[in-house]
């Protein structure tokens, strides 16, 4: 209860404006929130008028000087302050229980340091000092001077807290000594309160927490920011933007997806990753294209090397890559049946066992007999035999088991002919009966001239309208300038961002 307070006597720091008051505290009035102190002195001068009243707003500091106990005569004290000129707090205590006395302070007290205060409890008969560091709030005052006199426990845990965390120049309180002599045990003084008066309500965290309205705050702040013009820092239901580690935040100029465009309309067109489109080529179109490069200095010998290297990295990946190809996994070695015919599409695909063949892959290269050979073949297959790969040209040599990977190079764009030879299809029966997935390099357009389903196609350059048979299609970059598209006509962009081969998607 605030009449609890009635008697103790306070220091209260209103400011530099209005100054320090001391004084004893009159009246506590809740309601209106004020406080009011019987023979005031301001700055260490008795005030003229004998009961000053304050505001909560005006307080900003409030200090306890002395807490009066039961039996204090609170008029010696008023009459020795009168005299000595500031708010002094000594007064004679009157006896105790166990017939102990109280000593008289007769030190003055200034408002910005004062001393001990001897106190008087009726917990434990014990004669407590307060220190200067235990002092209350205004806060205590003006809002909590009900929940601290309400709690039987306050003084109980002031008394333990008083014995346990001294401060250097806290005087020890005084022990009460029983008459005949005889002292109580430290573990009474700090264990032997009743247990019924240990209060056994818990704090409700949750019904304060309930009481704290998040969406509520959110919104004024928002609504303060609003106004002063600074950046809102949105609200819970906001949701902000996310991005890929790969997307840029800040967009200086709208994306284009169409960064392609042929001459004729595309009879078929395709989507990278990022959205861009390709379209399509016919393959007269394709195949002056590569003339026009190569009269540019991109020699069948360069386009074979880079659609080897290309094609090689994609079989690679589909092999497992570095979870498969490494020195751990000696004992898994991939093999690859590859199958190529007597033509330039072939000479690509050898060009790539040779790379497959140098990154430890048991390549099988199949390629049928032929009196006179083109000079490309030649030139690839004395590079070939360098390496640890295996040339059969007979169809009884390929493995009777399924292998990791076919790779198919028989079909060609001009040559139809081939495909009523006895070895292609009988090539062509032992890649279908073999339970091997198949990636096809530049398959033809025609579908009747694929005698083998594959599961995946690699165009060069541009693609072709290929259709459903060729599986999904990739595109691999064989190093054509972008001048030499737009000689042919094509308006050209490389889709290619940081890679060499790409996925394509139908539209």
């Amino acid at each position: 209860m605030a009449t609890d307070w009635l008697g103790s006597i306070v220091s209260i720091n209103c400011g530099e404006s209005l100054g320090v008051y001391q004084g004893r505290v009159s009246a506590v009035d809740q309601v209106s929130q004020t406080i009011s102190l019987t023979r005031p002195f301001h700055n260490g001068v008795k005030c003229l008028v004998p009961e000053v009243t304050f505001r909560a707003g005006d307080i900003t500091e409030l200090k306890i000087l002395e807490i009066p106990g039961p039996g204090d005569s609170r008029q010696c004290g008023d009459l020795q302050q009168a005299d000595m000129g500031i708010p002094g707090v000594g007064c004679q205590v009157g006896p105790s229980q166990n017939g102990t006395t109280g000593k008289v302070l007769k030190k003055p007290i200034s408002s910005s340091a004062p001393q001990n205060i001897p106190r008087r409890t009726d917990m434990k008969n014990q004669d407590i000092i307060i220190s200067p560091q235990q002092q209350c709030s205004k806060s205590y005052m003006d809002r909590h001077v009900e929940t601290l006199t309400q709690s039987k426990g306050f003084r109980r845990r002031h008394n333990s807290w008083s014995s346990s965390s001294r401060h250097p120049n806290q005087v020890t309180p005084k022990k009460s000594g029983l008459k005949n002599g005889q002292m109580k045990s430290k573990d009474d003084e700090c264990f032997g309160d009743d247990i019924d008066e240990i209060p056994d309500t818990d704090f409700d965290f949750e019904g304060n927490l309930a009481l704290f309205d998040k969406a509520a705050v959110f919104e004024e702040i928002e609504t303060y920011e609003r106004r002063s013009g600074t950046r809102s820092r949105g609200t819970p239901n906001e949701k902000p933007a996310r991005y890929r580690h790969d997307e840029n935040i800040l967009e200086s100029e709208p994306i284009v997806y169409r960064r392609i465009v042929v001459p004729q309309n595309a009879n078929k067109e395709f989507c990278t990753d990022s959205g861009l489109v390709v379209p399509s080529v016919s393959y007269e179109l394709h195949k002056k294209l590569l003339s026009v490069a190569e009269k540019h200095g991109l020699t069948l010998e360069r386009r074979l090397e880079m659609t080897g290297v290309c094609a090689s990295q994609m079989a690679l990946s589909l092999l497992g890559g570095p979870n498969r190809l490494n020195p751990k996994n000696v004992h898994q070695r991939p093999t690859v049946a590859l199958l190529c015919g007597p033509h330039v599409k072939g000479a690509q695909g050898i060009s790539c066992g040779r790379h497959l063949s140098n990154h430890d892959v048991h390549v099988i290269l199949f390629l049928p007999n032929f009196v006179k050979m083109l000079e490309s073949i030649t030139n690839e297959l004395n590079l070939f035999s360098k390496t640890q790969g295996q040339q059969v040209s007979s169809v009884k040599d390929l493995p009777d088991t399924p292998v990791d990977l076919v790779i198919n190079c028989l079909d060609c764009h001009e040559n139809a002919f081939l495909r009523d030879q006895p070895w292609y299809k009988a090539v062509v029966d032992w890649a279908n009966q073999n339970r091997a997935p198949v990636l096809s390099i530049d398959p033809p357009i025609n579908e009747m001239e694929q005698g083998i389903d594959a599961k995946w196609s690699l165009a060069l350059g541009l693609p072709l309208p290929l259709g459903e048979r060729a599986g999904r299609v990739y595109l691999c970059d064989i190093g054509i300038p972008q001048k030499v598209f737009q000689e042919v006509g094509i308006n050209y962009h490389s889709p290619f961002g940081s890679k060499f081969v790409i996925p394509l998607h139908s539209t």
